[in-house]
């Protein structure tokens, strides 16, 4: 294929989605990680809907699993062709209270959100380097700046994404590749929707902009990320929360 091809782990996902619709919309071919059998298929309706079936595919397997991403990797290679951007999307929470955290809910954070940015990249950027080229965009989140009331583990994982963002693009920006972060507050995706209303109406009169930010417009700042025309734009975190937390 001519397009480039980006791979956006947690891609069947509110925000993945969106990020996946916006690339697509710039021309690129894009490969939707999923985890969960059956969730794929919202997702590949959704992109033949919007008139991209030509440009959407998905790869299963586990984000936390190091050896199982290197075989989604070498599959997506071989099958569509080489990565030369990726979006690390991938989240779950698993919250609760620090003194009642178990070390399962830990785990699980630390493991999904944090070192399947390890697991996917490592198995990419040989390739970029290789190649001269490459875009890495890591989607993280505004609590890994303010932090958050029951969420130590999901504000640990998500900070540390931007200490990974910061290094890796130091080693490889003279290879021609970017590698940045985002911050993403409250955005208005079917997970958040559904939180109760008393509760929503609580967090959007915490959002100076005064409302919830939309799925789209994380989705076309990770397509201007990934452009020639931000390719002056390394080792940054960019907030987007309406003003809600300020750094």
């Amino acid at each position: 294929m001519s397009s480039k091809i980006a791979l956006i782990t947690g891609g069947v996902g509110g925000i993945g989605s969106a990020i996946c619709k916006s690339l697509a919309e710039d021309g690129l071919t894009v490969v939707a990680n999923y985890t969960v059998p059956g969730s794929q298929n919202k997702w590949l309706d959704g992109m033949r809907l919007a008139g991209y079936a030509d440009l959407a595919h998905v790869a299963h397997g586990d984000v936390a699993d190091f050896n199982a991403m290197g075989e989604m990797v070498e599959r997506i290679e071989a099958d569509i062709g080489p990565i030369e951007v990726l979006i690390n999307c991938a989240g779950i929470t698993r919250d609760a209270q620090f003194r009642k955290m178990s070390k399962d809910q830990w785990d699980q954070v630390i493991n999904v959100n944090l070192n399947s940015v390890f697991n996917v990249t490592r198995h990419v950027i040989d390739g970029m380097i290789d190649r001269g080229w490459g875009r890495i965009v890591n989607i993280s989140s505004v609590n890994a700046q303010k932090g958050q009331f029951g969420q130590s583990n999901y504000s640990a994982a998500k900070a540390g994404m931007h200490g990974f963002t910061k290094a890796l693009a130091q080693e490889v920006v003279k290879k021609g590749i970017t590698v940045n972060s985002i911050s993403p507050g409250y955005i208005g995706t079917e997970m958040v929707q559904a939180i109760k209303p008393e509760m929503l109406e609580m967090i959007v009169s915490q959002i100076p902009a005064g409302r919830l930010g939309k799925p789209e417009e994380i989705g076309k700042l990770v397509g201007y990320l990934v452009s020639e025309h931000a390719a002056f734009i390394t080792g940054a975190n960019i907030a987007i929360n309406g003003g809600q937390h300020m750094f």
